[in-house]
């Protein structure tokens, strides 16, 4: 059975990494993790391109959850999502919740094998 994959976005090229490295020391690796972060240039920002293709890496047939940090990441995220092929794009959340805390939740839950709306609603019971 395949695990939900998770993918993390951040301004920061930094954050996203260590978000990822941390959900990867927490779960190992029975969840499909993947995380883009900056913008094409090299600075601050998030890019769909790049979005795209994290959720390609983290890709899994039980769908994807993506972690954010700010409101450019998500609008981005939801863009990406949208551009997606049709078969794919209903498979693909994006996760109101905190970016760090969120994606450790997120992976842990499915780790065990829960449901995309599973994984997305456990992330999202860590918004204030």
């Amino acid at each position: 059975m395949a695990n939900v994959g998770i993918v993390i976005v951040s301004h920061s090229p930094k954050v996203a990494e260590g978000a990822s490295e941390m959900v990867r020391q927490m779960v190992g690796n029975t969840v499909p993790v993947a995380h883009t972060g900056g913008n094409l240039d090299g600075g601050l920002g998030t890019s769909v391109e790049g979005i795209m293709a994290a959720i390609e890496r983290a890709w899994s047939p039980a769908g994807v959850a993506i972690l954010v940090d700010l409101g450019g990441a998500e609008t981005n995220s939801e863009m990406a999502v949208e551009m997606l092929p049709e078969n794919r794009r209903g498979k693909v959340v994006v996760c109101n919740a905190p970016i760090v805390e969120g994606a450790v939740i997120a992976a842990a839950e499915s780790s065990g094998g829960s449901s995309l709306e599973t994984v997305k609603r456990t992330a999202e019971e860590l918004s204030p």
